[in-house]
């Protein structure tokens, strides 16, 4: 082969080669048509869309994933987001929003937390299904609330409609005040399947106080 002909179908390879790469990272005929929402149930797609901020006919190869994610989750709703291309045009986002566990009360109205303490939104009013969480300093980093959190989170569908407030005067002095005016002692977030195995059998009984804090040896008052 001459090298004239070598020459011309090198040159011809490389312009291939270099439209190829002009459509996928710069041409919008790869680009984003379509943001796909999937994992939400009560954050709307398009404020989760509109926070992606993502133009339409971006070059989905330049799309910068990490960054979409560091902006959908800027959405306090919201407590992971994966997001990935999909050719040849959509961009894929996949949520999982926070789950409120109690409410605390705050200024008149109340804090709906997840069972992290991130406070997901304030309502005049909080659900009845959620129990009151009652501790002097509310927040992630503190012993008591986090101790109580994890109570919550440990109890059975049976005990949990039954709980109206969960207070915690420290991480080993969680106690739950029921529906019906009587109080567990719970003590700390330890053994929680052992207190309320122990707990479910003991309001059979009548009492004012239950004292599960060592469910090897329980207290009624």
């Amino acid at each position: 082969m001459s090298r004239g002909r070598k020459a011309f179908i090198g040159l011809l390879a490389a312009g291939v080669v270099g439209c190829a790469a002009w459509l996928v990272f710069f041409s919008p005929v790869l680009g984003v048509r379509n943001v796909e929402i999937v994992g939400n149930l009560t954050v709307p797609s398009e404020r989760i869309q509109q926070q992606a901020a993502v133009d339409r006919l971006h070059p989905l190869a330049t799309v910068d994933l990490a960054g979409v994610e560091s902006r959908v989750l800027a959405i306090r709703q919201l407590a992971s987001a994966k997001v990935d291309r999909v050719w040849p045009g959509t961009l894929r986002i996949e949520v999982a929003e926070r789950e409120p566990v109690a409410v605390v009360p705050v200024s008149g109205k109340v804090a709906l937390i997840d069972k992290d303490a991130v406070v997901i939104e304030i309502r005049d009013v909080g659900p009845p299904r959620l129990p009151v969480l009652k501790v002097d300093r509310p927040g992630a980093d503190d012993p008591a609330t986090r101790a109580a959190l994890q109570v919550i989170g440990s109890l059975p569908d049976v005990l949990q409609g039954k709980v109206r407030q969960v207070r915690a005067t420290s991480a080993e002095g969680v106690s739950l005040d029921l529906n019906d005016r009587r109080t567990v002692v719970w003590g700390g977030p330890d053994r929680g399947a052992d207190k309320a195995r122990v707990l479910t059998t003991l309001l059979r009984r009548k009492a004012d106080v239950y004292d599960v804090s060592s469910p090897d040896v329980v207290t009624l008052k």
